[in-house]
């Protein structure tokens, strides 16, 4: 659907806030945001910029949420992310305006550099697992409490939410729940203890781009202080990253052994929100996962 004409002009009240000079939008043309928002290229005469468009009244702050992500990406100074330019509201429309980033090619360098990058930004650590505030991931509301232990917070302010929401929904049915229950008992022997690290939290290959310098972007983050092979199983979630990637991490930042068997147990989130968000397609790999965790001979 096209911009709507009060929202095009609150966009360049906001870009000629920022830029300290009269911004005129010549246009604004759909591109491709995913299934989550609308999302266009706005085209001025100082420039490109977009602009990601949602429902104001069904998702309060989701807008307000990712900003607030994306600077504190962009503060670690790790990967780059896209500059904030404005969030707000117009009428029923919340909108999020950011630099418009040309893409390039993925090359050698780049997957370097976004292994390396990433180990940076897992190096920045809390004294807790958590957030000070609550986001989203999709359109999910994502609780961050802060919790002590990991395991705590994986199966409190991840597991658990998405768990309810899908039984309450009937994609899952109580066997499944009982798996589950087991394996939050198995889960705090499953896993090498480490300290919080900053996670983008949804790092899927569509959230990383390819600047035209061949740099990598991240952009739709759902940051907390999580344990970071949440991180590197989502990025295998969907297909595997090239090996450079995954080599310039364990050399900045080594990874325990055998870190590989463990994907499955932190993939378990994101199907869980796929499953909510989308339906019965996730419901056969979630269940494998609780069937392998979850099994009453494993206690």
């Amino acid at each position: 659907m096209p911009l709507s004409g009060a929202l095009t002009e609150r966009l360049a009240e906001q870009l000629t806030r920022q830029l300290g000079t009269f911004v005129d939008i010549e246009q604004a043309v759909p591109v491709g945001g995913g299934s989550i928002n609308d999302a266009y290229r706005v085209d001025s005469d100082h420039g490109s910029f977009f602009v990601k468009v949602n429902s104001a009244d069904r998702h309060p702050s989701l807008f307000e949420a990712e900003a607030d992500g994306l600077r504190r990406l962009h503060q670690a100074g790790a990967l780059r992310a896209p500059q904030v330019i404005a969030f707000g509201e117009d009428h029923d429309d919340a909108y999020l305006l950011l630099e418009w980033i040309d893409e390039g090619v993925r090359d050698e360098r780049y997957w370097s550099a976004l292994g390396r990058g990433l180990a940076m930004l897992h190096a920045r650590t809390a004294a807790e697992f958590g957030l000070e505030r609550d986001n989203y991931i999709g359109t999910l509301k994502q609780p961050n409490d802060w919790r002590s232990t990991w395991h705590d917070f994986y199966v409190e302010q991840r597991l658990e939410p998405q768990l309810r929401l899908a039984v309450d929904r009937g994609r899952l049915g109580m066997g499944d729940r009982l798996r589950a229950e087991r394996l939050f008992r198995a889960l705090p022997g499953l896993y090498p203890q480490e300290p919080p690290a900053l996670l983008h939290g949804d790092l899927w290959s569509g959230n990383i781009l390819c600047d035209q310098t061949g740099d990598p972007v991240l952009i739709d983050p759902a940051v907390h202080y999580g344990h970071r092979e949440m991180d590197l199983a989502m990025t295998q979630l969907f297909g595997d990253t090239d090996h450079h990637f995954l080599s310039a991490y364990d050399e900045a930042f080594p990874l325990v052994q055998v870190w590989h068997d463990r994907l499955d147990l932190w993939q378990l989130y994101p199907l869980l929100v796929h499953l909510n968000l989308f339906g019965g397609t996730y419901r056969e790999p979630v269940t494998r996962i609780l069937n392998r965790y979850g099994a009453a001979d494993r206690e």
